[in-house]
């Protein structure tokens, strides 16, 4: 399909926001002046599992500048729980109360609040707070929450398996009986956390007067916050507004209403007073969200040549103590999309999700990240026990360009993609033909170097027939608004939630393109539920599919009424041949443009204030707006190709070089796409070779601070190099795709098969994350 031709869309120009967020004027929640406003302090448990045997007060209330301390029993009467029961089958329903009122299910669960005037006060006042526990046998990992008579994490459910589903299509069995080998693989991938700069935090201002709560907040998805703020809180959503104006990043952990939020919006209802908080960094770790800690088992069925014959994936998850989301949201979506870019038909998956004393799980950047280590990694395992090369099985059981759109094996559609394209681009700029060649002259000198490939399928926007198909409730619409003013002067808003993502720039252009103006006159609004429209925020890759076009839409809606009326001023019978460059109205004649001295200013001016003047049966005034529902699913694609060096005596990693192939369809803008795709990169690395949320035996959270839970700084990471491909996506107007996801995928798969390429001559097989030294050398050591 040729490249769409755009005039503003794919410029690079320079962020807008970077402006006021370089230079100190953000407008982070802390930022946000409050007179008169109270601080929160939570009081949390030692204990990862317990009965609540009682809750003294008494000594916190009696210290100067101490408003109140409330309990669980407090909040249970000015709120309302949150029950998790979608109909989904093989799913438990469960249900939480805003805070704890008889046990508490994880270290860290929180169980009162103190307000006071300052934050010193309230933590201090904290300390005096005495909770009396009754301690319980806790669960410490999937295995123990599965074994029998293991103590429930929710006595409100059967068991601690609060999912399974079982998936089965075509002959599995029977092609394992065919199959030259079946290759068995298994992959772990550890707990881990989204550690935005800026952690959570809240400011709730309640007006008596008007019976009305503001909530200043960092969220992803401000309206569907707004909708459980409301409705947890007895009020209707006209009472409620949340203003989530510059967010410090989110990577998935402020999608959801959490407690403690909820628990400081109640409190300044109930005191008339607004109440402000702030997490600090251990509780971040202790208690915000967890995500991962999946253990994968495939089992592929091959012929003798490598070709896959059929596929069978068991998934098995901890996903902590509370549901915030459907438990088994994230593994199902692993198990759907696993098999990405290659054809198979017969396949099987079986997901099992268990409750365990640990701090709930939540989608983190990439909820389905493992997708593509599994996939790659199984294809890598079918190299090695064949003796075959990685990236000719590769080759073998991809999809053909000719034989897209391509159905997998679960009924998910991959159209306009090009795996094929972006893997031969890989491996040809890391030099894949020479590389074998240096990996044994490396090896003759005691140095031992690997290269890992990993071909991504990105899902990056799901669109409401998606989440009927699946029999789950939700829509993925996104709606937007656009004003051109009597000036001239373009506003504009979409339902996202930005994160730092560069959304008010790109967005900005592509207003620019639909309208026909320049970028600098638009400005776009988001973040604040009484301006912007009613979206579902900023989740997955969907603000440059979902957000990009539905402002692109709604801009050609206004495009259309402008030369009407601009047509109608120059005598014209009809708009055609007209059009609007820059804000300057335009004509055809004979093949030539020619400038016809309207300008938007004065088109807008008539639409405002002559509005007889407008065409016959015109409504007055340029005030647009547009919804606009995705197809069910949008796919993007890459390929990764990294080349490492181990040390195996410490077993240090060295990444040489990384290249990725791209294919995200139409750029918005180049300078925002690439730092998206370095981000996700850097986040997967970061994840694959150092982060780990570490739980001893007893549940204990022993990773408390940023000593023990490590990440990756500049100089642990390599240069990445970008290779751009741009196949625009025929079911979205702009022809955008998406990408800010598949970074972490790929790179969580091309490092860790890497590592077995460097670990080959010693026979042994990383199946674990992180790869840290110590793992890789406790490998080398057992040989």
């Amino acid at each position: 399909m040729p490249k769409p031709r755009f005039r503003h869309i794919g410029a690079a120009l320079p962020r807008k926001e970077d402006l006021r967020l370089l230079t100190g004027h953000g407008r982070y929640v802390d930022d946000i002046e409050i007179p008169g406003a109270l601080h929160a302090c939570f009081v949390r448990s030692p204990h990862p599992h317990a009965r609540i045997a009682g809750i003294d007060t008494k000594a916190a209330l009696s210290m100067p500048g101490v408003f109140a301390v409330f309990t669980g029993k407090d909040l249970a009467q000015w709120t309302t729980p949150l029950r998790m029961a979608p109909p989904i089958e093989g799913l438990h329903p469960v249900e939480m109360t805003t805070l704890p009122v008889d046990k508490v299910r994880f270290h860290g669960d929180p169980v009162a609040c103190v307000i006071a005037t300052s934050r010193y006060l309230a933590e201090d006042a904290a300390e005096q707070v005495e909770a009396d526990y009754e301690a319980l046998p806790a669960v410490a990992d999937f295995d123990q929450a599965l074994a029998p008579g293991a103590p429930l994490v929710d006595e409100s459910v059967p068991s601690n398996l609060v999912s399974r589903q079982a998936f089965t299509t075509g002959e599995v069995a029977a092609r394992k009986r065919e199959a030259h080998r079946v290759v068995e693989c298994t992959f772990s991938q550890q707990r881990m956390t989204h550690l935005p700069v800026e952690t959570r935090g809240c400011a709730a201002v309640w007006d008596e007067g008007r019976r009305h709560l503001t909530l200043h907040i960092g969220s992803q998805v401000p309206h569907p916050l707004r909708t459980q703020v409301a409705a947890r809180m007895r009020l209707s959503e006209s009472q409620v507004t949340i203003s989530s104006l510059d967010v410090g990043g989110g990577f998935g952990q402020k999608i959801a209403l959490y407690r403690e939020e909820l628990t400081v919006a109640a409190a300044s209802r109930q005191l008339k007073r607004p109440v402000r908080w702030r997490e600090d960094r251990m509780e971040n770790l202790l208690a915000a969200s967890h995500a991962r800690e999946d253990r994968c088992r495939t089992r592929a069925a091959v012929t003798k040549e490598g070709r896959l014959l059929g596929l069978e994936l068991q998934i098995e998850e901890d996903f902590g103590a509370y549901c915030f989301y459907p438990a088994n949201y994230l593994a199902r979506v692993v198990a759907m999309i696993l098999t990405g870019p290659y054809k198979v038909r017969d396949y099987a998956f079986e997901v099992k999700v268990a409750l365990t004393n640990k701090c709930g799980n939540g989608p983190m950047r990439a909820p389905m990240a493992i997708t593509s280590w599994v996939m790659e990694g199984t294809m890598d395992a079918i190299a090695r026990e064949l003796a075959l090369d990685p990236l000719e099985v590769r080759r073998l059981n991809m999809v053909e360009p000719g034989e897209l759109p391509y159905a997998m094996p679960t009924g998910e559609v991959i159209a306009d993609i090009t795996p094929r394209e972006t893997l031969e681009a890989a491996v040809k700029a890391i030099d894949y033909a020479g590389f074998r060649a240096r990996q044994a002259a490396a090896r003759r000198e005691g140095r031992y170097l690997g290269l890992g490939l990993c071909s991504v399928v990105e899902s990056t926007t799901y669109g409401s027939r998606f989440y009927k198909a699946a029999g789950i409730p939700g829509s993925g619409h996104e709606a937007a608004w656009l004003r051109i003013e009597p000036s001239g002067a373009v506003n504009a808003s979409v339902g996202l939630g930005p994160t730092g993502q560069g959304y008010e720039t790109a967005f900005a252009q592509v207003v620019a393109e639909g309208l026909g103006v320049e970028p600098a006159s638009v400005r776009v609004h988001m973040g604040n539920t009484d301006v912007a429209p009613y979206g579902m925020g900023s989740r997955g890759a969907r603000g440059g599919t979902a957000g990009s076009a539905t402002l692109f839409l709604c801009a050609r809606d206004a495009n259309e009424k402008v030369l009407a009326i601009a047509a109608k001023m120059l005598g014209f019978d009809s708009p055609e041949g007209l059009r609007m460059v820059d804000g300057r109205v335009e004509r055809e004649v004979l093949g030539e443009r020619i400038e016809t001295g309207i300008a938007l200013a004065q088109i807008a001016r008539t639409a405002y204030l002559d509005p007889t003047a407008l065409p016959a049966g015109m409504a007055p005034g340029l005030d647009f707006s547009k919804t606009y529902d995705p197809p069910p699913m949008t796919y993007s694609n890459a390929a990764h190709a990294c080349e490492v060096e181990l040390d195996p005596e410490t077993g240090a990693l060295r990444i040489l070089r990384y290249f990725v192939a791209e294919d995200c369809g139409t750029v918005l803008n180049p300078f925002v796409v690439e730092g998206q795709q370095h981000g996700a990169i850097a986040m997967g690395l970061s994840g694959a070779l150092l982060e780990h949320m570490r739980y001893d035996e007893h549940a204990q959270n022993i990773t408390g601070s940023l000593a023990d839970y490590l990440v990756a700084t500049a100089t642990d990471l390599p240069r990445f190099e970008i290779l751009a491909m741009h196949t625009p996506s025929r079911g979205n107007p702009v022809g955008t795709k998406g990408m800010a996801e598949g970074g972490v995928m790929g790179s969580i798969g091309a490092i860790a098969n890497a590592v077995n390429d460097a670990l080959a001559p010693f026979g042994v097989i990383a199946d674990r994350q992180p790869l840290s030294p110590d793992y890789l050398r406790s490998l080398l050591r057992s040989k």
